[in-house]
């Protein structure tokens, strides 16, 4: 029964969030987002490590980085140790992007919270934190 509904739960924390990445200019598709969200915590990734990253073959990522590079969001450069070697980075467009995304997402979300009762609210914030808590312990545990 709690897994169920935490399960709804992150279904509809989902729905919220990508209805705030819904009204981002230019819109990107999740992959695109991913890979610019890959980027921001990799800067300086290659592109076979991005298309391992979000799961595509190297000519699919390299197109996906096409389309981001297009829209001034994403910049590639040969790396100075390998001339044949690619590195991507986010440029300031692409930074800009995501940090006025994150702040979509944090006002779509704040506005829901505003309707939880303040008790309520709290109840939340420890059962999240117990939640993320377990799963960073899952992390941690070696596999057999």
């Amino acid at each position: 029964m709690l897994a169920r509904q935490v399960s709804e739960a992150a279904e509809a924390l989902i729905v919220t969030w990508n209805a705030a990445a819904q009204s981002a200019v230019p819109r990107l598709s999740s992959l695109q987002l991913e890979a610019l969200l890959i980027a921001r915590r990799s800067p300086g990734i290659n592109l076979t490590g991005m298309a391992e990253r979000i799961g595509a073959a190297p000519p699919a990522a390299s197109r996906l980085c096409d389309r981001l590079e297009a829209a001034g969001l994403l910049e590639r450069r040969r790396t100075s140790t390998n001339r044949r070697e690619i590195e991507l980075k986010l440029t300031p467009h692409g930074q800009h992007m995501l940090e006025a995304l994150a702040e979509r997402r944090l006002v779509a979300i704040s506005q829901i919270l505003l309707q939880v009762p303040a008790a309520q609210g709290e109840a939340l914030l420890v059962g999240l934190r117990a939640f993320t808590e377990a799963v960073n312990v899952e992390k941690t545990i070696p596999e057999p």
